[in-house]
């Protein structure tokens, strides 16, 4: 089993796919962009290498015991990890057994039909005679991420339906993202696999584009979140900073069309100026220099040093050892995991309710339903 995080990558990736479809030069402009390693990077790349070994377990393959510990050994490695890949092991073997097929994990794709020198890696495909399925395990819980026409997950099928086609005369497609911190249930999207390879009709000129760092610039809140270049990205730059000059037109108030105009475009001006932020501290702790700043050690708090010894000569001089410690219960989620979510369903699932949502301000493009009325939320008893 291959470590994941020493896989080699393609310049246009499929996880990348988001941003350079969109922003066909960005891709180029990467390639001078040094790797940043994150703790969440990190901690996605131990889950996906346990997602791999358990449903290997399951389907009763023989793994090696010593890297199955030394992954449950890892530092990163927590109890709400173990559960998360337990449920994908769990929905990935489940899932074949209902479909008929076979759950096929890590399968090494060639992309070049669509994407010049492609190549990449998807968690899990499962083939069975009409239906190919793809399935990816997300371990972060920053973005929540939709199938609905997912990009990554549809450049891994036409990989998958390229390999397997010749044996599978497959009419369908679904694509399903687990990501279990933000979801308590995997999301699946289905297409045919006409709309599938018209998809990779389009994809190919737009790749082509990208590959050549062809095209215009399109930084956008979403485009430029994982971009190792949003740091110093001049038309980054040059979009946000064009915001602060509007052009006026009534000279006392503006219109709810204006309002709607201007968030839009400022919706990525707070990430970019935490982005520069995040990048000009590096570059001095690096020993570089910008101007008008400088480092400085921020504000420390105390912690024990030894905290049982410490609560031992507490207790010795005559505190109680339980006025020390506050006793709080868990949280739903946290029940529901220490459960196991079938039993915590069974025993407890009817004395749990839903709270409707805050109403939230998002952009048009949001998959979710719009509220049409915000009054009709409010009962007469409810108002205040």
């Amino acid at each position: 089993m291959p470590e994941h995080e020493n896989r080699a990558h393609a310049l246009l990736s499929a996880s990348g796919s988001h941003r350079w479809m969109a922003c066909t030069p960005s891709a180029r402009l990467e390639e001078c962009c040094e790797n940043r390693t994150s703790d969440a990077a990190k901690e996605g790349t131990l889950a996906h290498e346990l997602c791999e070994i358990k449903v290997a377990i399951l389907r009763g393959e023989e793994v090696n015991e010593s890297d199955y510990e030394k992954l449950l050994n890892d530092p990163m490695y927590t109890e709400e990890m173990g559960v998360c890949t337990n449920n994908y092991a769990e929905f990935c073997v489940e899932t074949a057994k209902e479909e008929n097929g076979l759950p096929i994990i890590e399968v090494e794709l060639d992309l070049t039909a669509y994407i010049p020198e492609g190549f990449g890696t998807v968690d899990c495909v499962i083939v069975s005679e009409k239906t190919l399925h793809i399935i990816d395990f997300k371990y972060g819980q920053g973005v929540d991420v939709s199938p609905v026409e997912n990009s990554q997950l549809m450049i891994y099928a036409l990989g998958a339906y390229d390999l397997y086609s010749s044996f599978y005369d497959f009419e369908n497609v679904k694509l399903t993202i687990v990501q279990p911190r933000l979801s308590a249930e995997p999301k699946t999207w289905e297409c045919s696999i006409q709309d599938l390879l018209d998809f990779g009709e389009r994809l190919k000129p737009v790749a082509a584009l990208a590959f050549k760092g062809g095209g215009e610039f399109a930084p956008s809140e979403h485009t430029c979140l994982f971009c190792k270049a949003k740091y110093t990205c001049r038309a980054r730059a040059d979009k946000n900073l064009s915001t602060m000059f509007l052009q006026e037109k009534d000279p006392y108030t503006l219109s709810n069309d204006e309002i709607g105009e201007i968030l839009a475009k400022v919706a990525d001006f707070p990430k970019w100026i935490k982005d520069l932020e995040d990048y000009a501290l590096e570059q001095l702790l690096a020993g570089n220099e910008i101007k008008g700043y400088k480092a400085v050690e921020g504000r420390s708090s105390r912690v024990w040093s030894d905290e049982k010894k410490a609560f031992e000569t507490i207790i010795k001089d005559g505190t109680e050892e339980k006025d020390l410690y506050e006793t709080v219960p868990l949280s739903l989620a946290k029940i529901e995991k220490l459960l196991g979510k079938k039993k915590f369903a069974s025993l407890v699932g009817g004395y749990v309710t839903k709270s409707q949502g805050k109403p939230t301000l998002t952009l048009s493009s949001d998959i979710r339903p719009s509220i049409q009325d915000v009054k009709s939320m409010f009962t007469e008893e409810g108002e205040n």
